[in-house]
């Protein structure tokens, strides 16, 4: 039973690192929730109750911070009140009509949507549209290295 949880652990931490990736599967919850399993199956000996809850705090306020990264980039790349609501929108139907790649594809063209409807120019809402890019991107290195990290503490706690 013991190696069947240590097996099941590993497989939900390799998909918790593409889930880091691809938007529609959730990597930090999935990388938090293979350390808990990995404990369970150890006797809760590999890691602390602190580290525990350091990293389930951490996964949850990453995950919080992902909703929140593309509509920031957009402000701060000169998005309106329509460009950031535009990416909202547009995250819900991409989301809607072709997960994972749409949520991307559509924040970015939500908020061009809303700055050109907020009568900005062509420039301004391509703009708008980089900062929702760039969003995503950082919220997805972010994803990638809290993976990574829960991967190295993974194996290093199998050993």
């Amino acid at each position: 039973m013991t190696t069947l949880l240590i097996i099941v652990g590993l497989a939900m931490m390799v998909l918790a690192v593409v889930g880091s990736i691809v938007p529609v599967i959730p990597g930090p919850p999935l990388a938090f929730a293979s350390l808990l399993v990995l404990s369970f199956a150890k006797g809760w000996e590999p890691f602390s109750l602190e580290f525990l809850i350091i990293t389930g705090a951490l996964a949850a306020l990453i995950s919080v911070m992902d909703y929140l990264l593309p509509a920031e980039g957009a402000r701060r790349y000169g998005a309106s009140k329509f460009g950031v609501a535009g990416a909202v929108v547009g995250i819900i139907g991409g989301f809607l009509v072709m997960p994972p790649l749409g949520i991307v594809i559509g924040a970015l063209l939500g908020a061009v949507a809303g700055e050109l409807a907020a009568d900005k120019s062509g420039h301004e809402a391509l703009r708008a549209g980089w900062g929702v890019f760039m969003g995503f991107m950082v919220g997805a290195g972010i994803r990638l290295a809290f993976c990574l990290a829960m991967l190295f503490f993974y194996v290093i706690a199998l050993f």
